[in-house]
């Protein structure tokens, strides 16, 4: 596996673990519908939330939670409107972005509740 999908998924990982510490039920993981992919959808108390999760090995060129792009966006928005529709959702829905930075001294983890939409 490539190094920066392998990256990623522990991103995932560390950015699961944090959800579960602050009481999120993890409902799905790597949800897929068409192009279309949301890397954590949880729910808190009657909110569903999609989520958005990003990582680097450093910040020289930026942060993590920059590299999230209007087509990311659309992305996210069908996926989420597909996930609502298969699984019949009608209350609140939240986009969150969850940005970790891999530091050689410490893991960074930031998160952004409704960070987009």
């Amino acid at each position: 596996m490539a190094k920066h999908l392998k990256l990623g998924k522990q991103a995932e990982r560390v950015a699961e673990e944090y959800l579960r510490r602050n009481h999120y039920q993890i409902l799905d993981k790597n949800y897929r519908t068409g192009k279309a992919e949301v890397d954590i959808i949880a729910q808190i108390h009657q909110t569903l939330v999609f989520i958005e999760v990003k990582s680097l090995r450093r910040t020289r060129f930026g942060f993590p939670e920059e590299q999230i792009n209007n087509h990311k966006i659309n992305m996210l928005s069908e996926a989420a409107n597909q996930y609502q529709i298969d699984r019949k959702w009608d209350k609140e829905i939240r986009f969150d972005s969850i940005s970790i930075t891999f530091l050689p001294q410490a893991t960074k983890l930031e998160h952004f509740e409704d960070a987009f939409l």
